[in-house]
C-alpha cells in the first residue's frame, strides 16, 4: 500500500510532524514544484492534476524515490490568476529551489510563467493539450501538440462525411491559434471558408488573423451562440470544434442539450473536455460526442489496468488536504502528468544528476516510459511522440475507443505549412 507523500505548502514550510530528522536532511529529499490552479476557474479541471501528482510522487517514494532521494512538493496555488503564475513560479524557482515543476492548464498561464523558467533556467512540465508554435528549452511538453489532437479530430469528422466546421472557443491564445492553423488544415482540405462557422476577422492587407467565435472565462450564456450553432447545423452535415477550457462547458452543453441538438444532428469534439470534465456535464444527454487525446480510461491494456487500481488504492488511504475521495475518473491530462513525472525521474536517472542542463541533454538524447496510455518517447525538440485516440462518449462519461494511431511524433510548428486548394 502506497502511503501519502508529506508535502510541503506555499513558501514551502515543512509540516513539521510529518517528517523524520533523517526525511528532513537536505541531502535525503529533493523538492519538485506543484504549479496548479486549486481555486477559481480553472479549478474544475486542474485540481485533479495536482491530485495525480501527488499519488505518483507516493508511488515514486515506495519504491525509493529519485537517485535515493524522496520526492517532497512543494504545492502552490496562482488561482486561476495569469499573472500569479508568475510570481509563483519565481517562489519556486528562486526561493523554494525545487528541482522540476509539474504545472500550468491554459497556455496564458504557461506563457505568464515562461520567463522565470527562462531566466533562471527552471524545468517546467506541462501536461495539457496546446496550440503549438512553441518549443522553449525550459518547457518539456508532455502535452498533445495540435497534429496529435486536433487535426486527428478534424480528418475523423472528414471522413464521416461532415462539410461544414463550426470554431468555438475561449478568448484566449490556445483556441486562437489552434483555430488558425485548423482554418488553414480546413482549406487546405477542400472545405471552403462559407463552410467554416463563427467568423472570421482580416487585418488591413485582407489576411485573415482571428477564427472562430470566442467567449471570455468563467463565460455562462450560450444561448444566443447555441442558436446560431442550430443554424449551422440545418443542412445536416455539420460539427462542431469546441476549445472551451474551464467551467464554461457546462452551462455550453446544457444549453446544447436544451436547444434539442446531439451528436447525430450537430456532433462536437472538445478539445479541453475528457473523463475528468465530464463528472459536471449531463453525459446522458451528450452520447456520442468525440473526443480525441493520447489516453482514454477505457484503454484495456495491463498498464492501465494497474495504474487504474493503483490510483483508486491511494485515494482510500491519501491524508493529503483536499483531495475528493469519491466518483474519481481519469484523463489524458492527468496521466500525462504521470507520465511525465516518471520521465523526468527516467531522465535524471540517465544523467545521473537533478542538475537542468543535464536533465534537459538526457530528454533530448531520448528516453522512453511505457505508462496507461502506452508508450511515450521524448524527442529533441521537448515534445513525445505517443498514441493519438479518437474516442465516442457514453452515457456513463466514459468513451468507446473508434480509433488509435500508434507513435505520433509530436509537431508543434504547424501555422502556415497548409494551403488552401485553389
Amino acid at each position: 500500500m502506497i502511503k501519502s507523500c508529506r508535502y510541503l505548502i506555499a513558501a514551502g514550510a515543512l509540516l513539521a510532524s510529518a517528517f523524520s530528522p533523517a526525511l528532513r536532511a537536505a541531502d535525503e529529499i529533493v523538492k519538485v514544484g506543484v504549479l496548479h490552479d486549486l481555486s477559481g476557474t480553472m479549478a474544475i479541471s486542474e485540481t485533479s492534476l495536482r491530485d495525480i501528482l501527488l499519488f505518483t510522487f507516493d508511488e515514486i517514494n515506495a519504491k525509493g524515490g529519485v537517485l535515493g532521494k524522496k520526492i517532497v512538493p512543494v504545492i502552490v496555488d496562482p488561482g486561476s490568476d495569469w499573472p500569479t503564475f508568475a510570481e509563483k513560479s519565481k517562489q519556486l524557482l528562486e526561493v523554494d529551489k525545487v528541482a522540476v515543476t509539474f504545472g500550468c492548464w491554459t497556455s496564458v498561464s504557461r506563457k505568464s510563467c515562461l520567463p522565470v523558467f527562462e531566466k533562471d533556467n527552471g524545468l517546467l512540465f506541462y501536461p495539457v493539450q496546446y496550440e503549438g508554435e512553441e518549443e522553449s528549452q525550459n518547457v518539456c511538453y508532455t502535452a498533445e501538440a495540435v497534429n496529435q489532437q486536433a487535426i486527428p479530430a478534424v480528418d475523423y469528422f472528414i471522413q464521416q462525411g461532415k462539410k461544414k466546421f463550426y470554431l468555438l472557443g475561449t478568448d484566449y491564445v490556445y483556441p486562437q491559434t489552434t483555430n488558425l492553423v485548423l482554418l488553414e488544415y480546413l482549406l487546405s482540405k477542400g472545405v471552403p471558408l462559407a463552410n467554416i462557422g463563427g467568423g472570421y476577422k482580416k487585418d488591413s492587407s485582407g489576411k485573415i488573423i482571428s477564427a472562430g467565435k470566442y467567449t471570455p472565462f468563467g463565460h455562462k450564456d450560450y444561448q444566443q451562440i447555441v442558436a446560431e450553432i442550430k443554424d449551422f447545423a440545418a443542412s445536416g452535415d455539420a460539427c462542431v470544434i469546441s476549445t472551451l477550457n474551464g467551467d464554461t462547458n457546462p452551462p455550453f452543453f446544457k444549453e446544447y442539450a436544451a436547444a434539442g441538438l446531439t451528436a447525430d444532428t450537430c456532433p462536437v469534439v472538445s478539445y479541453s473536455i475528457a473523463e475528468d470534465e465530464f463528472r459536471s456535464l449531463p453525459a446522458k444527454d451528450l452520447v456520442g460526442q468525440i473526443g480525441c487525446w493520447t489516453y482514454f480510461q477505457s484503454i484495456d491494456t495491463p498498464e492501465n489496468e494497474k495504474f487504474l487500481a493503483d490510483f483508486q488504492g491511494w485515494l482510500k488511504t491519501t491524508t493529503a488536504d483536499g483531495v475528493v475521495k469519491e466518483g474519481r475518473v481519469v484523463d489524458s491530462p492527468m496521466v500525462l502528468s504521470y507520465d511525465g513525472v516518471y520521465l523526468w525521474k527516467a531522465c535524471v536517472e540517465k544523467a545521473g544528476s537533478f542538475d537542468v542542463d543535464k536533465v534537459r541533454a538526457a530528454w533530448k538524447s531520448g528516453v522512453s516510459f511505457v505508462g496507461p496510455g502506452g508508450k511515450v518517447t521524448t524527442q529533441p525538440n521537448m515534445h513525445l511522440t505517443k498514441t493519438v485516440y479518437i474516442g465516442e462518449s457514453k452515457a456513463d462519461g466514459q468513451f468507446k475507443i473508434l480509433k488509435s494511431f500508434p507513435d505520433v511524433y509530436g509537431e508543434p510548428h504547424l501555422k502556415g505549412t497548409f494551403k488552401a486548394k485553389e
